[in-house]
């Protein structure tokens, strides 16, 4: 199975504050007392991320995306005569 790229050309800008967490006493789930790490910016382009984040005093790490080298598979490629043989 391969991976599209559909959506893939955007910028994120993720809160890493993920706050506090309060346990409730009645059923021993946790909760948050700050909903902020949950939220998740998309952007169209790296300088419009900036921008936001500076405008609202936002500490951000910018982190590039690496290319992938995509190896081209066919399904028929399984029934070749001289395929190459995996032990499963």
């Amino acid at each position: 199975m391969q991976s599209g790229k559909k959506n893939t050309n955007c910028w994120v800008l993720e809160i890493s504050d993920k706050g506090t967490y309060e346990i409730d006493p009645l059923t021993g789930w946790k909760g948050m007392l700050d909903s902020t790490g949950l939220i998740t910016l998309k952007f169209n382009n790296k300088g419009d991320a900036i921008f936001y984040a500076d405008k609202n005093g936002i500490d951000y790490e910018i982190v590039e995306d690496t290319k992938k080298k995509v190896k081209i598979k066919s399904y028929a490629d399984n029934f070749k005569y001289k395929r190459k043989k995996t032990d499963i």
